[in-house]
């Protein structure tokens, strides 16, 4: 969740560490801090809040040196206050951490028992502790640093400096991720290739357990166990480039508005417009043989799953199983023979899919893993990965990284209906066809977005929300309520319309509204009858539909006319008003879209 990055370079490190920490921004604001040594000694400049708080603080306060850490913070343990900021910095040591350290209690309850003075309340300053008392009773550095990596429990990613060592850097992963960098006269340490662009383009992605010894002229890997171990060198092409919001006001919205672009380009690179096809990167395994999917995931990615569950039980009459990524491996699931496991994250490293994955692995499931960053842990463990072209996703909440999700997977399930032999060549061309005009039917939606800005005034003011569908859209009320409630702050929930006459009903007075999500398919009728049960206790329905005279236009509180399209297309069409309305309802709030409180883009703690 946090974001790190380690410099031991050629000129001053400070801004070079900012500029990298600007990239890494979307991992956490809830504080800021940089570290450096120059001449055997330690200096460190830490600021609560955004990003922009340390840079004043560097400006009134500058550090010096070439040599530097620096972090950016979601907060774990402790809360967000400058006693908690990273680095932690003792008399020996400049640390920062992502991650949870479980067993940071019981070693801070011994260091406390030894007489040594806590400053904060976080796990992390427990490891600058710890570490600073082997030093304290006379160990080497590197060998101060793997004795305390032997007595931590959890995930972490740390990166260390050290007093009297103007060209020694320390590095650490378990469970999180950490990436170094090689240049030429210098080196680096960072949460992902994102952090390091711009610096170098050669990196080595350390695998689980490792952890590295740094200097300018050399990176030296060794494995949980200390043993010397070599690591690959990869190119990244991940750009050095600083995401504009060109012309718009947010992140948010302007990555909402690049989704006809970036999920033609995503399906591009599974249809075959010449043969009218669908073609999957090659497969490890027969996906004709497969007996059963799991879609594992979290947040958004999990209604992402949701979605596909529907279709590839039509296309492929295959069973399928979507779980939660945290809860999965702990309810001790039950494998089916020849299963495939799809794991689904934007980032790669989303910490609960990840060990998710890992689990499914060791009990002998192919995987494959959908994802938006080809360079990720998850896409470097998987079988197989189903990249998703969404391109860099800054807004917290996620928008074009989930219809491209979307893309992946109708592709995915016509491509296993085909190869179960259900799906004919002339259906393949006609579903291929429909999702080749899902851009421009995209365009089309977002050209009316006006229409949204006058229902988002009419619901700002609620307290309470309700989202409803059936069938293939009821995962995609669940998206709109999660977009809501991530960015404007308004409880929101989203509901099987059918389900709603056991019990949530109650919740309906005039002080409601609830956004219907109906589509003219076969459950029109039935979501058209759900609606006017709510109308009927005075809840203020506002309609989504390609069907809006299914409803009497004064009884509704607000309508949005979405085009028609078959359920291979519908419910990506109709995740782009629900995104809208939210982002257009925090604007009425006055919220911080981009960065809303208590979240993180990527989530790499358990």
């Amino acid at each position: 969740m946090c974001g790190i990055i380690g410099i031991l370079g050629l000129s001053s490190a400070s801004p070079r560490i900012v500029e990298a920490l600007r990239r890494l921004e979307y991992r956490g604001y809830d504080s800021a801090g940089i570290a450096t040594v120059l001449n055997g000694t330690l200096d460190r400049r830490r600021a609560v809040g955004k990003l922009e708080a340390l840079e004043k603080e560097l400006v009134t306060s500058p550090i010096k040196g070439k040599a530097g850490i620096g972090h950016t913070r979601w907060a774990t343990h402790g809360e967000p206050v400058i006693e908690n900021a990273h680095p932690h910095m003792t008399d020996h040591v400049a640390l920062v951490h992502n991650g949870i350290i479980e067993n940071f209690q019981s070693l801070k309850d011994d260091l406390l028992a030894k007489g040594v003075v806590f400053e904060g309340a976080t796990d992390t300053e427990v490891v600058a502790r710890l570490l600073t008392r082997h030093i304290e009773e006379g160990m080497a550095p590197k060998d101060a640093f793997k004795a305390t990596l032997d007595k931590l429990e959890g995930a972490f990613a740390l990166c260390v400096l050290i007093s009297g060592e103007d060209d020694l850097m320390f590095g650490a992963r378990r469970g999180s991720p950490l990436v170094a960098g090689i240049g030429k006269g210098e080196n680096f340490l960072g949460s992902d290739a994102l952090a390091l662009a711009g610096l170098t383009n050669q990196l080595i992605y350390l695998e689980e357990g490792d952890w590295v010894v740094m200097s300018r002229d050399r990176v030296a890997v060794f494995d949980a166990a200390g043993s010397a171990v070599e690591r690959e060198i990869s190119l990244t092409h991940v750009t050095n480039a600083l995401v504009s919001k060109g012309n718009h006001r947010h992140f948010m919205q302007k990555e909402i508005f690049e989704q006809p672009v970036v999920v033609s380009q995503t399906l591009g690179r599974y249809l075959d417009p010449i043969g009218t096809q669908v073609t999957l990167p090659k497969l490890p395994f027969d996906l004709k043989s497969v007996t059963k999917i799991t879609l594992v995931a979290c947040g958004t990615s999990y209604y992402a799953a949701s979605v596909a569950r529907y279709w590839i039980e039509k296309y492929a009459r295959t069973p399928v199983e979507v779980d939660i990524a945290s809860e999965f491996r702990y309810r001790d699931p039950i494998y089916a023979e020849n299963g495939l496991c799809i794991f689904i994250s934007q980032s790669g490293e989303t910490a609960d899919t990840l060990a998710a994955l890992r689990h499914a692995k060791e009990a002998g499931q192919h995987t494959a893993a959908i994802v938006n960053v080809t360079e990720s842990t998850m896409a470097r463990e998987a079988d197989i990965i189903l990249p998703t072209y969404a391109g860099t996703e800054i807004g917290v909440a996620s928008t074009k990284a989930f219809t491209c999700q979307l893309a992946v997977l109708a592709a995915f399930s016509v491509a296993m209906g085909v190869a179960k032999g259900l799906i004919s060549s002339d259906t393949e061309k006609t579903l291929v066809k429909e999702l080749e005009h899902l851009p421009a039917q995209m365009s089309t939606v977002l050209a009316t977005e006006e229409n949204i800005k006058a229902i988002a005034a009419e619901i700002a003011d609620a307290r309470d929300i309700l989202f409803v569908g059936r069938g293939i859209h009821f995962p995609i009320a669940m998206e709109g309520a999660l977009k809501l409630k991530e960015i404007s702050y308004i409880h929101a929930e989203g509901y099987a319309a059918g389900e709603l006459k056991h019990g949530p009903i109650a919740l309906i007075d005039e002080n409601v509204p609830v956004i219907g999500i109906a589509p003219s398919d076969g459950l029109l009728d039935k979501s058209v009858s759900n609606l006017q049960e709510i109308m009927a206790r005075k809840g203020r329905v506002v309609l989504f539909s390609d069907h809006l005279k299914s409803l009497p236009q004064a009884d509704l509180a607000g309508s949005f006319s979405m085009p028609s399209a078959g359920d291979l297309t519908s419910p990506i069409l109709y995740a782009l008003p629900v995104q809208l309305l939210a982002y257009y309802t925090a604007l009425e709030k006055g919220t911080d879209v981009d960065q809303p409180r208590n979240l993180a883009k990527s989530v790499t703690v358990e």
